[in-house]
């Protein structure tokens, strides 16, 4: 069995998404092989032929893959994929973009968000916001597959040598035009590959309380900024920050959720960290259930005096 592995990169530097689903890919049995699609693209496909596990990296370097639309890059996948038994997408945004129009194009069915990998054609995925877990088998010649990347291990960066080869681009399809970007910028860690979490939510209150409060702490901890679905929802945080089941996936060393409540859906993108704290005045409150360690109390007093101990 050959699989094909969408590297998710900067065109400089691959993320650590990529080095999950390579991974989950090489539980699929046979040679793992790499596409890196992009402008510019040669210290990507580098650090991708350096990744262990790793057989060959494809290389399709053109403008019109520059800003990775879906639209483009779809039909080179389907070209690609009469080669190879499987594709397989990390479950970030643009993966999730991506294979759907790749399985479209291929008439078949995806298997998105897999957590495990049972067989060649069997998968295990989380349903009803992770609450119960399916084990799905698929039976097209061709497998299309998101892999949820916080449930796999990442392989390591380097030590493999494989071979790095160009393929042709198919151009710029004309179905979508890149517009722009508003991107944040931050010193602080990215969220879904940070050790340690710092989450605050709606019983903060305001923008200003994630500043004095949860900012802090997140600073004396190296660590990144989350928020809940609530806390986003009221403007106190941008999207990008959101955990959850309609936010990002994350599985950090250390999660520290200050003022949520612990809807099923926050749980669903934040259960799988290694060790939790919550901390809430609500001793009810379900977060306490999925908690290694839990601190009854106004977060006012307690977040800033943690903060001042570090």
């Amino acid at each position: 069995m050959s699989v094909l592995v969408l590297a998710e990169h900067d065109n400089n530097t691959l993320k650590d998404a990529t080095l999950a689903a390579v991974t989950a890919a090489g539980k699929l049995g046979g040679d793992v092989h790499v596409l890196v699609a992009g402008q510019g693209v040669s210290g990507a496909a580098q650090a991708a032929a350096a990744v262990a596990g790793v057989a060959k990296v494809l290389v399709a370097d053109d403008a019109a893959y520059a800003n990775q639309l879906a639209e483009n890059l779809a039909p080179l996948l389907v070209e690609l994929m009469a080669g190879y038994d499987a594709l397989v997408a990390p479950a970030t945004s643009n993966g999730k973009n991506v294979a759907p129009r790749v399985a479209a194009l291929l008439d078949v069915a995806q298997v998105s968000d897999i957590i495990a990998v049972d067989s060649a054609d069997t998968f295990q995925r989380p349903i009803y916001a992770g609450n119960a877990i399916a084990t799905v088998q698929s039976t097209d010649a061709k497998k299309v597959i998101t892999v949820r990347t916080t449930a796999f291990a990442k392989a390591a960066a380097t030590g493999g040598s494989a071979a790095v080869e160009n393929v042709a681009a198919k151009g710029d399809a004309g179905l979508s035009s890149f517009v722009g970007a508003e991107l944040s910028k931050s010193d602080r860690p990215e969220l879904t590959s940070a050790k340690v979490i710092v989450s605050g939510g709606r019983a903060l209150g305001s923008a200003d309380a994630f500043k004095t409060i949860i900012e802090p702490l997140a600073d004396k901890l190296g660590a990144a900024v989350g928020a809940s679905r609530a806390a986003v929802d009221a403007g106190y945080m941008p999207n990008d920050y959101q955990v959850g089941q309609t936010g990002k996936i994350v599985a950090p060393e250390l999660y520290i959720a200050a003022g949520i409540s612990g809807a099923i859906q926050h749980l669903a993108g934040m259960k799988d960290s290694k060790v939790i704290v919550a901390i809430n005045k609500d001793e009810e409150a379900p977060i306490f259930q999925v908690a290694d360690f839990g601190l009854v109390g106004d977060l006012f007093q307690i977040v800033p005096e943690m903060t001042s101990k570090l």
